[in-house]
This record gives C-alpha cells, sequence and structure tokens, in this order.
C-alpha cells in the first residue's frame, strides 16, 4: 500500500497507485462510498448517490487494471484511460443517461436524463467512478446551495456556513476528503465561490475550451464547465479532460499543445509566455468591488496582501490597479440572467413549485423584449472590452474570491429575492466579470483566519487577461502553492 490513506491521496497519486496495484479498484470505491453516506450528509456533498452504478464500473475497472500486465501496457492505459478507477462525481445539473436530473429543484424531481452531456461522457471515458450527482441550488442560480429536494451543501470547515453555490455540493465532497477531484459549472462564479468558501481550489476555464455539445448551445457565453480539486495539478488534469471542441461550436478554442498538466510537471520553476524564468510578470491588484458597492472584510484583503507578497518574493512586479468600471454598470449582467431564467421552458404548474428567488428572477425576466436582451448583450460586450483595455499590459489580475468569510445561509438567502440578489452580488462582487469577459480565472485557498472562534478559509481569484491563458494561471499557482502550501482536507467535526 502507499504511504499515505488512499483517500487522502491526490488524483494523480491515486491513479497511478491504481495502476500499479497498491489500491484496490474495488476496496477504494467501498470505502469512498462509506465516506460519501457518512460524512456526505454533514456536508451536504450528493443529491444522489449512485451506488450501484460504481460499483458496476469499479468491477470494470479492475478488470481492465488486471489485463494490463505489462509496464507498456499500464502506460497505454495512463494514455487513454488517465483516471481508470478514480472517484470523480458529476454535478446535478450535467446528465448521465438513466440517472437522476433533479438541478436542486423540485419541479424536476424524479427525473431521469435521457441523454449524457459531452462533458459527463468525457470524464467516464476517462475510466472515472461516479459515485454520485453533487448537490446544486435550483437550476444553478444562486452563489449558495441550498437546493429544494435535497441536503444544503455546508463547508467543512464550519458546517454551519455555506459551501457556497452553484457547485456546492462538489466542493464539499472535494474539501471534506470523500473525493480528490470533481466537475462543476460556473456561470458567475459557481466553481470559484464554492472552492473558496471550502478551501480547495477552483477554475473556470475560458470561453469555448470546454463544449456545451453535443446537447446544449452555448447562449451569451456566460456558462462553462471546469474543475475542482485539491492541489493544483489536480485541476491542470481536470482541465485536460474536459478541454473539448466539438461540431458546431460557436467558440471552439483548441486547447494548449501539450494540455495544462504537462508543462506542470515539467516545469523547472518557469512560467509560460515568458523568457523560461520563475518571475517576470506583471500582476494587477483588485480590491474595488465591482458588482455592487459593498465592504470588503479585512481578512478577505489581507488574503491578497498574503498574495501580494508572495508573488514579489517569486520576482513578479504587482501593481495597485483601479476598477476598470463603475458598479452602477455592471448591471448590463442583470438582463441576460433573468432572461435566461425566463428561458427555461416550464410548464405553468410548475412556478408554484419554484423557490422564491427562481420565480423572481424568472418575472424580472419577462419584463425584457428583445431589443433590452439585444442591447445587454452588446453592453456586456462593450464592458468585457473596457475591461481588456483596462487590463492591458498586464498578465494576470488577482482579487479575493469573496467579500467576507463563508456566509451564514440566513445572510444570503432572504425572504426578499431582490434583496436576496444584492446580498449575492456584495458577497461576490469579483466573479462574474470574469464570466463577462469569458477569460479563465481560478480561486486558491492561500489564507486562513479565525473568525468568531473558527478558523476560515479565504480564497484569492487569479483572473486572465488574455483569452486561453488557463497554462499561465495554472503554472502561477503552482508556484504560490510551492512557496505557500494550504491544507487538503478539512476534517469534519462529528457531534
Amino acid at each position: 500500500m502507499p504511504a499515505a490513506d488512499p483517500l487522502r491521496l491526490d488524483t494523480l497519486a491515486l491513479a497511478r497507485a491504481l495502476r500499479d496495484g497498491e489500491v484496490d479498484v474495488r476496496e477504494h470505491t467501498e470505502r469512498v462510498l462509506a465516506q460519501a453516506r457518512s460524512v456526505g450528509p454533514r456536508v451536504g456533498a450528493f443529491a444522489h448517490l449512485l451506488e450501484d452504478r460504481s460499483r458496476t464500473q469499479a468491477e470494470a475497472a479492475a478488470q481492465e487494471l488486471a489485463s494490463a500486465r505489462s509496464d507498456s501496457e499500464r502506460d497505454a492505459l495512463a494514455r487513454t484511460r488517465p483516471l481508470l478507477g478514480v472517484p470523480l462525481p458529476i454535478k446535478d445539473l450535467t446528465r448521465i443517461q438513466g440517472e437522476p436530473f433533479e438541478a436542486g429543484s423540485a419541479v424536476l424531481a424524479g427525473t431521469r436524463a435521457d441523454v449524457t452531456d459531452g462533458v459527463a461522457q468525457d470524464i467516464l471515458d476517462a475510466g472515472t467512478v461516479t459515485i454520485g450527482k453533487t448537490t446544486t441550488p435550483e437550476f444553478g442560480l444562486p452563489c449558495y446551495t441550498e437546493p429544494a429536494t435535497t441536503e444544503p451543501a455546508r463547508t467543512p470547515w464550519d458546517t454551519r456556513r455555506t459551501a457556497g453555490g452553484s457547485s456546492g455540493g462538489a466542493a464539499a465532497a472535494v474539501a471534506s476528503g470523500i473525493v480528490p477531484i470533481a466537475q462543476g459549472s460556473d456561470g458567475g462564479g459557481s466553481i470559484r465561490i464554492p472552492a473558496a468558501c471550502c478551501g480547495i481550489v477552483g477554475i473556470k476555464p475560458s470561453r469555448g475550451l470546454v463544449s456545451p455539445g453535443p446537447h446544449g448551445a452555448e447562449g451569451p457565453g456566460l456558462v462553462t464547465d471546469g474543475i475542482l480539486a485539491r492541489t493544483v495539478r489536480d485541476a491542470a488534469l481536470g482541465v485536460d479532460l474536459i478541454a473539448h471542441v466539438r461540431p458546431g461550436d460557436a467558440w471552439g478554442r483548441r486547447a494548449p499543445r501539450n494540455g495544462c498538466l504537462a508543462p506542470l510537471e515539467q516545469a523547472s520553476g518557469g512560467l509560460p509566455g515568458t523568457d523560461g524564468s520563475a518571475s517576470g510578470l506583471r500582476i494587477g491588484v483588485l480590491t474595488e468591488p465591482l458588482a455592487i458597492a459593498t465592504d470588503v472584510h479585512p481578512a478577505a484583503l489581507r488574503a491578497v496582501e498574503r498574495t501580494s507578497s508572495l508573488l514579489r518574493a517569486l520576482g513578479h512586479e504587482v501593481t495597485t490597479v483601479p476598477a476598470p468600471f463603475d458598479t452602477t454598470r455592471w448591471r448590463t449582467f442583470m438582463p441576460l440572467w433573468t432572461v435566461g431564467a425566463a428561458a427555461m421552458d416550464l410548464p405553468p404548474e410548475a412556478e408554484t413549485l419554484l423557490l422564491p428567488l427562481t420565480r423572481w428572477l424568472r418575472e424580472r425576466g419577462r419584463e425584457y423584449d428583445g431589443r433590452a436582451v439585444t442591447g445587454a448583450l452588446a453592453g456586456m460586450q462593450m464592458l468585457a472590452r473596457e475591461v481588456g483595455e483596462a487590463f492591458d499590459g498586464l498578465d494576470v489580475v488577482i482579487t479575493p474570491s469573496l467579500a467576507a468569510p463563508p456566509a451564514f445561509p440566513g445572510d444570503l438567502q432572504l425572504e426578499d429575492p431582490e434583496a436576496d440578489f444584492d446580498a449575492q452580488c456584495a458577497f461576490t462582487p469579483w466573479t462574474s466579470t470574469w464570466n463577462m469577459t469569458g477569460r479563465a480565472a481560478m480561486s486558491v485557498p492561500l489564507h486562513r483566519e479565525e473568525i468568531d472562534g473558527v478558523e476560515l478559509p479565504f480564497g484569492v481569484q487569479l483572473g486572465a487577461v488574455r483569452g486561453g491563458d488557463e497554462e499561465l494561471l495554472l503554472a502561477l499557482s503552482a508556484q504560490l502553492e510551492q512557496a505557500d502550501p494550504w491544507p487538503l482536507v478539512r476534517e469534519v467535526d462529528f457531534p
């Protein structure tokens, strides 16, 4: 057996241990399922456990691993089935044919998917064991995970506080030690917010790198699939797994020639896009809120200060930059969000089953006509252009991931839906800008502080300035991870 408990291995190490026969895939799957049954409910990680599917997948993986007897055969498996036997859950906004698909809504209670989405198929094709569908709020709309159908997602750092959203269940599953990696999706921060709340890594790739096909459409280009993981290299591996251009993609963007992981594995401290040295990036520090005028918690600012000091010590040029636009102009994002909610094809009788925030967003969305939507899309594109011009000359912009510590649910999910929406904006005033620009962004858990007697994580967002800069963000994050490592698992205290 490997020296470390297999439940604590990162994704790459676990995949290698499974291929080398140091860990038995069937035994490991049973241990993960046991964790999902015991720890999972404490943090609201799973909307649905898929125990039968997982055991079938584990048995098939065991046979496939047993058939690879030589080093060359195992090397071939590493290339074609890189995560054979590794547990990797799918968010319950993504479909797997024949499995539950409820999207956190009572409207879809009991629904089973009739297709498998492309990103899920890529993950399955890598040989993964699904374990379950992770918890999401209703249709993934809010930045907290309080579903209508299942337990809410909580951060393992303090189970009174939200795990964030909408990929809250995925983040909770990774942070609490159930799985080392999970799939998520992000339309306004839905990967980076829960990553920050749970003290893990979360990456939203560039627009077009991960196809929504063959069964989905891009819409205005705000949403993309991404990865939550404990380590930067696992995040890079996950991006390589799902980066896929499909026929008909509106913004198909080819992955880096060597992928995102290979440069990290081969690096000797250098960064892509520089002269090969470990220094030389121009990094902007932005702490002014973008989505709404709000106070920023001192600990969130200290997280950015800590990161800035690390970056300077690594040889990068770090300068403070002002907000590229006034907070009032952020509302250009609003019509696209509300019209998207209103456009969901639901029967009239379903409206009464929806949560108040969802009903409010749909009602607001119905107020706009085609001219307003066209104007909002143009306004978002112009805002993205202004952001690009303001940050021209920089390589990366860092912000707090959140304006405050992981929130108590009652501070976000408010009785008045409009106040609820504003509270969400105040909690997450930076993340959505990178959805509007379409650039890659990630949250890294670089800071921790004691708040009201409990240690809590504070993430820092690294935002790309140019399209297709996942490789650069990951390499820079790997430098920070090496310079200032973070805890990989947060054990959940049981009463």
